[in-house]
């Protein structure tokens, strides 16, 4: 009986169905409309991929120094920016380092065009570099955007190098503003510093230098050449020699650093102090290069420059900057945890603002990116204010020339003085307002009469401006030439048994010092027995601005 209801419940289970028609339809058609939804959103998915464009851009940049670092973090920066705002478009930067070897650099943009597929290429900070690339980018019809510019454009650059566009100017209006600041104090003769490039050579600006001081009256007297610091075994001891064989010839003490890297500039202002050479009536004055490394010097070094005028290129501290700057010391600190300042430099801004190049030139053209020559153009085509200043091109360069800034090294900082504005000269203010007198040199530097701003210079000099050559001392005293052969002994002349001559000529020079608002110690009087005209080849063939002549021609 058991087993019987026991199979009839089985087969009253058997016979009844699990479930109805209506039930099974339902989660099928469900099931049908989510595969077909898959489906639609997948095929959705793989068309907007397909429409999303990805640019390759080259970097060549020295990933070892401090400009390169801080070029590589605002490039990065500025990558980012875009790829976050664009849909259909995004950016992919790829970084060589050349490790400071153009040739390595020439082999790295082949790399990049071959390997990486980049269709434009950016950085290289020195010219050297730069030109070794363009030609690169000529072979392969890559635009090349490079940092550096040569101090003196060659002829037919554009020509040579139909892709390379520099995103920098040459070195033409520093120089002159550099001779400007010597002639407003009236310094006759300087000191060119610089150290050697790899190919043992300076960067152009020399001879650009030397002919903006000439047109105001101005000379090198010496120069003082260092060898490459990676080339020294001991740098110290390097610039120190260099120190005792400029004070053995010359009495200039009007010293303009050219081009140092980093490294050797610490021991240049480290070694010139222990020589007495950053001191009382010494001139220290750095171009750009340099002055862009003061946001990156460590207290000990930057306190033995005290007194130093720096040419900086100016930018404005406007929002967009402001903006930049804090996202740029936040990852900069955590990305270079050794270095001990934060703060973006002006290859930092071009760094930054090179990509803006970019991204408007191939937003400009849209899907018609596929010729390189159409991107060429659309990059040379650009007009816009970025973080560094108006960016726009003539001539395959920076069209605009660069406002600059005299900086003054005081204490652990720097203090802007006056701006250097084209055109123009010295200017308390950037905006120049016609007729209100605030443009001063607008004859090129022709007029002297120093800076606005109070200015601290080396040592404890206080009162008065450097005179910029050696002062007589008691271990070299000032030397006076007189004739001993003259018209008329009431002038000059020399009495038996005395040093020290007599005559009108020495009363009005006692006269002189005693009016000076700083001493010397008494000069040494040297006759000279010969012609006048002999005596003043003699005294003009040493070279030497601490020997004097008193005396009348016979």
């Amino acid at each position: 009986m058991k087993r019987t209801n026991l199979l009839a419940k089985e087969n009253s289970q058997l016979t009844r169905p699990l479930i109805s028609f209506n039930e099974v339809l339902k989660p099928s058609i469900l099931l049908s409309v989510f595969i077909t939804f898959l489906l639609i959103l997948s095929n959705g998915v793989e068309a907007a991929a397909s429409t999303n464009k990805v640019t390759n851009i080259g970097a060549i940049i020295d990933g070892n120094s401090r400009t390169g670092k801080e070029e590589k973090t605002a490039m990065e920066i500025a990558v980012q920016n875009f790829n976050d705002i664009s849909r259909n478009h995004k950016l992919s930067l790829h970084i060589k380092n050349p490790q400071a070897d153009p040739l390595q650099a020439a082999y790295a943009a082949q790399e990049l065009i071959k390997e990486k597929k980049v269709e434009v290429i950016i950085g290289m900070d020195k010219w050297e570099e730069a030109s070794l690339v363009a030609n690169i980018g000529n072979q392969s019809q890559v635009p090349i955007l490079s940092f550096a510019a040569p101090a003196r454009t060659p002829i037919l650059t554009s020509l040579r190098w139909p892709f390379l566009i520099r995103m920098a100017s040459d070195g033409s209006e520093q120089m002159r503003c550099i001779a400007a600041l010597v002639h407003s104090y009236n310094w006759r003769r300087v000191v060119v510093v610089y150290e050697d490039d790899v190919y043992g050579r300076e960067s152009g600006n020399l001879a650009l230098l030397t002919e903006a001081l000439q047109e105001v009256g101005s000379e090198i007297d010496y120069r003082l050449v260092l060898p490459q610091f990676s080339f020294l075994t001991d740098p110290k001891d390097a610039v120190h020699d260099e120190f005792i064989k400029l004070q053995n010839q010359t009495e200039s003490r009007v010293f303009i650093v050219l081009q140092s890297s980093l490294p050797m500039l610490t021991n240049l202002f480290g070694e010139a102090k222990k020589a007495g050479l950053v001191g009382n009536d010494s001139v220290w004055i750095v171009a750009n290069s340099i002055t862009s490394f003061l946001d990156s010097l460590d207290n000990s070094v930057i306190s033995s420059m005290e007194g130093t005028l720096g040419i900086k290129t100016y930018y404005s501290s406007n929002r967009s900057y402001k903006k930049f700057e804090a996202l740029f010391q936040k990852i900069f600190k955590s990305e270079y945890v050794d270095e001990n300042n934060f703060q973006p430099g002006i290859q930092a801004l071009r760094a930054y603002d090179s990509i803006g190049v970019i991204t408007q030139a191939i937003e400009k053209l849209g899907s018609n990116t596929t010729s390189p020559k159409m991107i060429l153009n659309s990059l040379l085509e650009s007009d816009f204010i970025g973080l560094s200043g108006r960016i726009r091109f003539k001539d395959g360069m920076l069209s605009d020339a660069p406002t600059l800034r005299v900086v003054n090294v005081v204490g652990k900082k720097y203090e802007e003085l006056d701006f250097w504005l084209p055109n123009c000269g010295f200017s308390d203010t950037l905006y120049v307002e016609e007729d209100k007198g605030r443009c001063r040199n607008s004859d090129d530097g022709k007029t002297s009469g120093g800076l606005a701003g109070p200015v601290i210079w080396p040592g404890d000099l206080t009162g008065r401006d450097p005179k910029g050559w050696a002062m007589p001392s008691a271990e070299k005293p000032l030397k006076i030439v007189v004739p001993m052969k003259t018209l008329d002994n009431m002038f000059v002349a020399f009495r038996t048994g005395e040093e020290k001559p007599v005559g009108f000529c020495i009363d009005l020079f006692d006269k002189i010092v005693s009016r000076l608002n700083y001493s010397i110690p008494p000069p040494v009087f040297v006759g000279f027995d010969g012609l006048y005209d002999d005596l003043v080849q003699s005294v003009y063939n040493k070279g030497v601005e601490s020997w004097n002549i008193f005396g009348i021609s016979p």
